[in-house]
């Protein structure tokens, strides 16, 4: 779905998994900068959006998520995610109860998987499911904002800022008021600083979460009756996580920031040496230059200079070995 918003002076239009919104508009840096002071949006309105609604959705989606959804206060954010049986990553969901209406996002073309499961787990609950991707427009205030929130919006508040689930007829009158908007370049450069990770990017098909952080977060260890549950446990209480989440600092001087799925190795060992991991996620920063997040084996000393692909890496640990 092709954002109005491309239709801005300076627009450029993203590519990939974030195709339908901008990239950025024109100066990546100067958008950074303003959303690191608390101005400005950020055109969200490729993500997919559903919502539950029923008597029954909070103790529902408790038995289908990895959290706690039984009593959430209406208004209180909250993550979580949907495994395989075997515990591994398939959907992460950003959301808000209402007090009627359980809203979240998801990623970009994942409505529809989604939805699919979750009408397959319906059962005799008193629940309905409803794709609001074509209505319903996903806007990103950083924090810190002081601009308007629409009355009745839903609003989703966070430590790194508030998702508004804004009507997607009200998408250009918004922007117009609370911009200029930033890119998802700039969006997705403080993701990474941030070390927060992204379903598609820091995840492959045997990601389990502990990989990634989200233990606590995403993944609440103080309930069971989900799916995957007997591996969250398992790992969490018998063993370690094979993989860990790294933040990387690469080497300024390379004109090319390795993209996802660049190979990460052993600066000792040279471009030749064994694979020990592999980029997930990149970006340049407006303060910190390159940057990026991997995804690496477990035993990768804490201190081992790294190599991704040609570039040179300082790590910092983001999950401990």
């Amino acid at each position: 779905m092709k954002s109005p918003l491309l239709s801005l002076p300076g627009a450029v239009p993203a590519e990939g998994s974030d195709e339908g919104v901008a990239a950025h508009y024109g100066d990546l840096f100067r958008e950074q900068r303003a959303l690191a002071d608390g101005a400005g949006m950020v055109d969200l309105s490729h993500r997919g959006v559903v919502t539950v609604t029923g008597d029954d959705r909070l103790s529902w989606l408790h038995l289908l998520l990895t959290q706690h959804m039984t009593g959430l206060p209406a208004g209180r954010a909250a993550e979580a995610l949907i495994l395989t049986a075997n515990g591994h990553i398939e959907h992460a969901l950003y959301l808000v109860d209402d007090g009627t209406t359980v809203w979240a996002h998801v990623e970009p073309g994942t409505q529809e998987a989604l939805i699919a499961y979750l009408e397959s787990m319906k059962f005799f609950y008193r629940v309905e499911v409803a794709d609001r991707t074509d209505d319903i427009a996903v806007v990103h205030l950083p924090a810190g904002s002081i601009a308007d929130l629409p009355a009745g919006v839903p609003v989703r508040e966070t430590a790194y800022g508030r998702d508004l689930f804004l009507p997607r007829a009200d998408l250009e009158a918004y922007a117009s008021v609370h911009g200029p908007p930033a890119g998802i370049l700039a969006y997705e450069a403080l993701r990474v600083e941030g070390h927060r990770p992204r379903v598609g990017f820091e995840t492959d098909h045997r990601t389990i979460p502990h990989e990634l952080g989200w233990i606590g977060t995403a993944v609440h260890l103080d309930k069971g009756c989900y799916r995957g549950q007997e591996t969250v446990a398992r790992v969490q209480n018998l063993g370690k996580p094979p993989r860990r989440l790294v933040f990387l600092h690469l080497d300024g001087s390379e004109v090319h920031l390795p993209g996802p799925g660049t190979p990460v190795r052993l600066a000792s060992d040279g471009e030749d040496g064994r694979q020990l991991g592999f980029v997930t996620s990149s970006a340049r920063h407006h303060e910190l230059g390159p940057i990026a997040l991997a995804l690496v084996k477990r035993n990768v000393p804490l201190d081992a200079r790294l190599l991704a692909g040609e570039t040179a890496a300082a790590q910092e640990p983001v999950v401990e070995p």
